[in-house]
């Protein structure tokens, strides 16, 4: 653990990952309270499905662009526009009283605003700390990640049903004005500059690992959002034990990104610890008793920091320091869309089937990340004595040897 102790001493560390944690907790939260939302409106969970595949299409087309645009424009100005945005249509999703195509329409807008955030402060983190403590900070932000996905959540869900989905919108549009405005200010995203982007758009997917990480991330998120909505549809808009059951897989996350996602990388990292989040999916599909979900969830909490921790590492050791912004913008949006088609699936099943078509959907997203880490685990460096830094922004010059003195 002195590897933690050694990130604790170096300064503007704490205040990024704090403010980055608030300025993206709005993303684990709004998943669930935009399906409550149109389910009261509506009264059908696939409605609000089709409002979250609407926010997916939007991010799936802007994510790696304003991730791109941070070394065009720099980071505080990106950040800015697209923080303003987001939360005036989340304000207006929130207020207006439609049909489902203007709120189609809206979270569309939504979606395409959704400010880069990841991909700022991962960029940046190998500006901030000696590479051989890079794996670390990418164990914090991965626990800091998981309390987005999971922990986010209990809050939306607990505000949801203490006011109603309309409110907690509002709630989390606040959050996502302060958050944005906190870590917009800090010194080190004002210091750190990210140089441009030296190929076209789109060529950093021409990495094998850009392409793996992306891939098993919209396969692994889109089991933690079905997971999250079988929960919610046991309990429904006034059952707090949701929020219980969510809270103890976000507990379960911080333990095992504590302990197990500091550790260095290697071509089976990643399956590994998915399978831990497999087996407490499996634990769900058992039983619906409350303390038997809890302990599902817990179980399945202890593989998911430790797993995202392996995924920015994958990345941030495989690609130039220029493209670190747009390849986790692609990675971010494959997380983003997970969760939205994760959630909207799971929304459909439970139509059909009840909350176990959710923990279904969960169960077999995890799996099929699973099976495309295995069948891509070649192209995962070993890093065992090695750093996660991005590689130097070098090219080779070409010398020419001078002539030799004749006689």
């Amino acid at each position: 653990m002195n590897i933690y102790k050694q990130l604790h001493k170096i300064p503007g560390i704490w205040r990024v990952l704090v403010s980055q944690l608030i300025a993206r907790l709005p993303a684990g939260m709004l998943t669930l309270v935009l399906l409550l939302h149109m389910e009261l409106k509506f009264h059908s969970y696939a409605t609000g499905g089709i409002v979250l595949a609407a926010i997916c299409i939007g991010q799936a087309i802007t994510g790696p662009v304003t991730s791109r645009w941070l070394g065009r424009w720099g980071m505080r100005p990106v950040l800015l526009v697209t923080t303003l945005l987001h939360t005036a249509t989340m304000t207006a999703i929130a207020l207006v009283n439609s049909t489902i195509s203007v709120y189609v329409a809206l979270a569309f807008v939504l979606g395409v605003t959704v400010p880069p955030i990841a991909s700022a402060t991962r960029t940046i983190y190998p500006k901030m700390v000696p590479g051989k403590l890079l794996s670390g900070l990418y164990s914090l932000d991965a626990s800091a990640q998981e309390i987005i996905w999971v922990a986010g959540p209990v809050v939306a869900v607990l505000m949801a049903i203490q006011t109603t989905p309309a409110i907690a919108l509002l709630f989390i549009a606040g959050i996502t004005i302060f958050g944005g405005i906190l870590l917009i200010t800090a010194p080190t995203v004002g210091s750190v500059t990210i140089p441009p982007a030296r190929r076209k758009m789109g060529a950093v997917l021409g990495h094998k690992t850009v392409r793996l990480s992306t891939l098993v991330g919209f396969l692994y998120i889109a089991s933690f959002a079905a997971l999250e909505a079988g929960v919610v549809a046991i309990y429904g808009h006034e059952g707090a034990q949701g929020g219980l059951i969510l809270g103890l897989n976000a507990c379960g996350s911080l333990i095992g990104g504590v302990i197990v996602g500091h550790r260095a990388l290697n071509r089976w990292s990643i399956p590994a610890r998915m399978a831990i989040v497999l087996v407490g999916n499996a634990l769900c599909l058992v039983s619906l008793d409350t303390l038997w979900l809890c302990f599902a969830a817990f179980v399945g909490g202890l593989g998911a920091a430790p797993t995202f921790a392996a995924l920015a590492s994958l990345v941030s050791s495989t690609v130039k320091f220029s493209e670190t912004a747009e390849a986790f913008g692609w990675t971010a949006t494959g997380q983003l869309v997970g969760a939205a088609i994760g959630a909207a699936l799971a929304g459909y099943y439970i139509d059909q089937i009840g909350p176990r078509g959710a923990f279904l959907v969960a169960l077999v997203s995890v799996t099929g990340a699973i099976v495309v880490a295995l069948l891509g685990n070649r192209v995962v460096p070993n890093l065992q004595n090695k750093d996660a830094s991005p590689i130097p922004d070098t090219e080779q010059i070409s010398t020419i040897e001078p002539p030799r003195a004749i006689g």
